[in-house]
């Protein structure tokens, strides 16, 4: 493949206008004129506590929007336009990138000059270490790998001087661009610790770490040393958290904060915002983090595939989107659903799904299994269903109770702290779980083997099938997209079939933010790659 030399684009505040579905869209319009102003500190609300500073080890936004500032990738999705694909991918730490003739080698050529923001130099071996780490052959190795599956293709990095770094692979794999460019890829300097990266982290980004304190506040400040020259525009980014949804959108109504937190404001709550902000800008898009339902296979009863066969078919989808969303969610698989998903399913092959047409018929079969095992509304089957404590978790987690109630299931719901969470997931601590799965990137490789892969770490019912592997590895390497979405539909169905995570709804939600924050675009396609935030500038 040729080689793909791209300059780094300028802020198009088009992008913002053309992506939203705005409330006082007025604002948004100004942006095309103006030139960006330097000063000012962005202020964000933050939901919750973050588990840790150090993204490659953590699972959440609640890591990648605080602390995505501080680092860079060698490519990285534009900031500036609304949509990811292979088309946006453009340099960061690397000035251009080329394939060899076997597509097994990817060659990338970094910018020369970069620091790390303690001053030492940023060189090839940095990205070498950091894949290595990723891979497990460093002996400072991180303590959760959730993306290890990634880059299980990449059999070596080979370093070429100071400037030029090759990623080598044991087949072709037309994604691993894709999953390069995702704010969960950044790349790490090989002189500080995996420990010290979870609280002190250092970058070569447009922002410093400065504070994180637990359960209050996460602060950065301006990089006066970033290479892309003029930017960051304002001087710092503030972060207070705010645990209350209520409390913290009062604050942002009073003009406490300049954003809200990341698709935190839920269709329902934008009725209140259109009352108490009429100007402030709200894009609506979706989240591509789908609900969905956990069942620990190991855990009897729900060792027996009947019984998970009942929860599955007790799954009304519409109620949860007509509740949530006001009916603006979507139902699909575990992939985006059209029209903003690259590899959603059309109608008619969604139609094919069990479960996902004809409710009545599906909750008198789980009825019905359910009596064969013995339960009844006299003999209910008592449970607990954990779930993360914050409010997107609990609110779904609540209907699924309700629902559960219909075929003779008692339960619970167990709330548990964001710091543990994604940890007590993992080692299958639990029974049943309302759970929410966000995708990093729109490509079937970063979701396919993140979360249903055998070996995955975020694999977190261990769901194993070899054929569904092989499923996977075939799509991977076809280089034809149409082909390779018929392969990916074939999978979404088998995992429909063996219940490996029944996909519950995709949301719709809003982040906001005032008029004078200017040259924020929010991603339609992941709310995980657009935090870097060094083309935001404030107008006041």
């Amino acid at each position: 493949m040729a080689l793909k030399k791209r300059a780094v684009l300028a802020m198009s505040a088009v992008a913002v206008i053309a992506a939203a579905t705005s409330i006082g869209s007025s604002g948004a319009l100004a942006q095309t004129a103006a030139t960006p102003k330097q000063g000012g500190t962005l202020r964000i609300y933050h939901r919750d506590n973050p588990p840790s500073a150090s993204v490659h080890e953590e699972s959440t936004v609640s890591t990648n929007l605080p602390f995505m500032a501080i680092y860079n990738n060698l490519v990285i999705y534009d900031q500036t336009k609304p949509v990811n694909s292979a088309e946006t991918i453009v340099p960061d730490l690397a000035d251009s990138w080329a394939w060899d003739a076997t597509n097994t080698k990817l060659t990338f050529k970094l910018h020369p000059g970069v620091k790390w923001h303690d001053g030492q130099p940023f060189t090839a071996k940095d990205v070498k270490c950091t894949w290595d780490k990723i891979a497990g052959k460093d002996k400072d190795s991180f303590r959760k790998n959730p993306r290890q599956i990634w880059y299980q293709n990449v059999k070596d990095i080979e370093v070429n001087g100071e400037l030029e770094a090759t990623f080598v692979l044991t087949r072709p794999q037309p994604a691993l661009l894709a999953m390069l460019a995702s704010g969960y890829s950044p790349v790490y300097p090989c002189h500080i610790s995996t420990r010290d990266m979870r609280t002190k982290p250092v970058g070569t980004g447009p922002f410093k770490f400065v504070e994180f304190k637990q359960n209050e506040s996460v602060l950065l400040k301006k990089n006066p040393d970033y290479f892309k020259v003029g930017k960051p525009y304002v001087d710092a980014i503030e972060m207070r958290i705010i645990a209350n949804r209520s409390t913290r959108l009062l604050a942002f109504q009073a003009g406490e904060f300049d954003m809200t937190f990341s698709q935190d404001i839920t269709i329902p709550l934008l009725k209140d915002m259109k009352s108490q902000a009429p100007k402030a800008i709200c894009d609506i898009t979706p989240q591509y983090v789908h609900r969905n339902l956990m069942v620990n296979r190991e855990s009897a009863p729900f060792n027996d595939p009947k019984l998970r066969r009942a929860l599955a078919l007790a799954i009304d989808r519409k109620t949860f989107i007509d509740i949530l969303t006001e009916g603006k969610g979507d139902i699909g698989g575990t992939m985006l659903p059209l029209p903003e998903g690259q590899w959603g399913m059309p109608p008619e092959e969604l139609a094919k799904m069990a479960g996902y047409s004809n409710f009545e018929a599906n909750l008198a079969e789980a009825q019905k299994i359910m009596g064969e095992l013995g339960y009844s509304a006299d003999k209910p089957l008592k449970v607990k269903v954990s779930t993360r404590n914050i409010a997107i978790y609990r609110d779904p987690g609540v209907i699924l109770i309700d629902q559960l109630k219909k075929i003779f299931v008692d339960a619970e719901l167990e709330v548990v702290d964001t710091t543990i969470w994604h940890a007590k997931a993992a080692r299958k601590d639990y029974t049943l779980g309302m759970n929410l799965t966000g995708m990093s990137v729109d490509d079937p490789d970063a979701v396919l083997y993140e979360n249903y892969a055998c070996k995955s770490e975020r694999n977190y019912t261990q769901y194993c099938n070899a054929d569904v592997d092989k499923m996977i590895d075939a799509q991977s390497q076809e280089l034809d997209k149409e082909k390779r979405k018929k392969l990916v539909w074939a999978i979404e169905q088998k995992l429909n079939d063996d219940l490996a995570r029944p996909v519950i709804y995709h949301p719709r939600d809003a982040t906001c933010w005032h008029p004078h924050v200017k040259g924020f675009v929010q991603h339609q396609n992941s709310i995980y790659n657009n935090w870097r935030l060094e083309d935001v500038w404030l107008d006041k």
